[in-house]
């Protein structure tokens, strides 16, 4: 039944209910019953906060890391009624009042309608303030325009006080300052509950062991069981967002005690400056010695050079820019003449022999070795005008290489393998007297050409080295 009544209403009231008309197209009655239905809302609302007070605590604690929903913030601050950052303060300052909240507001920007900067202070019952200011921020934040959006800059919590400064930025910064100050549990809480048997086992397994449980990318678990070194850079580039040589070395050393802490690859891990101390209890020695060096290999991988030291319980891994400048010398003397390939064999022979009397290089002969083995490649690519790089193609290129330093090398070839056997090398000696780091150099370089020219795609397996007492050393060249 429908009930006509008439009824007189001041300017005031008129301002407040044309949100309401215009979002209807015009139909007062239509304006007038959801104001009403919104009433009844608030009221029970207002009504619910009577509830047991230590309820009432918990219920606010447990809201601590997660935003309100959208549709429950619209409820709670209908953006049709508000226009202005005063008429905002208005009404949270209205709704604590309300909810009988002990609490006070301030809220100071540069511009009613269009502000550029912001300040929110609350003041009263921690927990009452940080829901307020949680809420306060959300609604700034979702219905500021794309073009003047407000990001969180600066969070102060002190004592029953918080401030909170905003200022113009991108509407995407600014949704993931909100995450930061007071949605950090949110991503976390909607995987629970996507997936919750998975992540109750998981959370069981880590408590039954006492965190002694290991979660680390397949890959890497798969480099582990092929015997080879994991480096573990898919972990870091997926959480930094960008490839691994993009990476600030400050953010670097960050993200690598955050996922080695957190996948408990190692119990803790301490950066102090440029260095690194990571603390294990690892027994096995060729296990720690893995680990050391896919930790090197990651860091090379990021463009650092690092040494790396170990005790039974520590790896220490200290920054050594001062030899990655040598190399990078090195490296680039060796381009010195048109004829380029021939002058960098000759340069990198002579640098060989004089290996013993370059301090400090032998700690870092991998990184070297790799480059000069790519810069090499890049040469012989240049020359020889190559697009693709196949075993015949690669098997000429080492071929020269080895008749500049004088290896006497073999080579056994089927379609996707190839078989590399060095039966004589003057410049690394043999037997006793061989030099172990010219040797490690000149594997590297191998190395380093390989990857240039074949990529992730060849697998190289090891099958004899004179470091390992044969008397020759023999390689087999894989491709998929």
């Amino acid at each position: 039944m429908i009930v006509t009544r008439h009824i007189s209403l001041d300017k005031d009231c008129i301002d407040k209910i044309e949100p309401y008309v215009r979002r209807h197209n015009g139909n007062f009655s239509a304006a007038v019953r959801e104001i009403i239905e919104r009433a009844g809302k608030y009221s029970s609302l207002k009504n619910s906060s009577a509830i047991d007070s230590s309820l009432f605590k918990w219920m606010l604690a447990e809201m601590d890391g997660r935003l309100v929903p959208d549709s429950v913030l619209d409820e709670m601050i209908d953006p049709v009624l508000i226009n202005s950052m005063r008429g905002l303060e208005e009404y949270i300052k209205h709704r604590i009042g309300e909810l009988e909240w002990d609490a006070g507001l301030s809220l100071k920007c540069d511009n009613d309608s269009s502000p550029s900067s912001a300040l929110i202070e609350i003041k009263g019952t921690p927990q009452k303030v940080k829901f307020v200011a949680c809420i306060l921020s959300q609604f700034i934040v979702k219905n500021s325009p794309e073009h003047a959006s407000l990001e969180i800059k600066s969070f102060n919590n002190v004592g029953d006080c918080i401030k909170i400064e905003l200022s113009r930025s991108s509407k995407k910064d600014a949704q993931n300052s909100l995450i930061t100050y007071f949605g950090g549990m949110d991503e976390a809480i909607r995987a629970i509950k996507n997936k919750p048997a998975f992540w109750k086992t998981v959370i069981y397994e880590h408590l039954l062991s006492n965190y002694s449980m290991v979660t680390v990318h397949r890959n890497y678990f798969e480099d582990l069981l092929a015997g080879k070194v994991p480096m573990g850079e898919i972990t870091i580039e997926t959480m930094a967002k960008k490839p691994i040589q993009e990476i600030p070395l400050k953010e670097m050393l960050s993200l690598i005690k955050e996922v080695y802490e957190t996948s408990r690859v190692v119990d803790r891990v301490e950066v102090d400056r440029e260095s690194l101390i990571l603390f294990h209890n690892y027994r096995n020695a060729d296990v720690i010695d893995k680990l050391k060096k896919s930790l090197v290999a990651l860091l090379e991988a990021n463009g650092h050079l690092y040494d790396a030291k170990s005790t039974a319980n520590m790896i220490v891994l200290t920054h050594r820019p001062d030899v990655g400048i040598k190399i990078n010398e090195i490296v680039e003397n060796l381009k010195i003449s048109s004829s380029r390939m021939d002058q960098e064999l000759i340069m990198f022979m002579a640098f060989l022999k004089g290996l013993k009397n370059i301090p400090d290089i032998p700690l870092s002969l991998t990184f070297l070795g790799r480059k000069i083995g790519k810069s090499l490649m890049q040469e012989y690519e240049s020359e020889k005008c190559i697009k693709v790089w196949n075993l015949e193609t690669f098997q000429n290129a080492i071929g020269i290489i080895d008749s500049k330093l004088h290896r006497e090398s073999e080579w056994k070839m089927d379609t996707k393998n190839l078989l590399y056997t060095v039966k004589r090398c003057d410049i690394a000696g043999e037997g006793k007297m061989y030099d172990k780091y010219v040797c490690h150099a000149i594997r590297e370089t191998f190395k380093g050409a390989m990857s240039y020219a074949f990529g992730n795609q060849a697998e190289l397996d090891i099958k004899k080295l004179l470091s390992h007492g044969d008397n020759l050393c023999e390689v087999l060249i894989r491709i998929p």
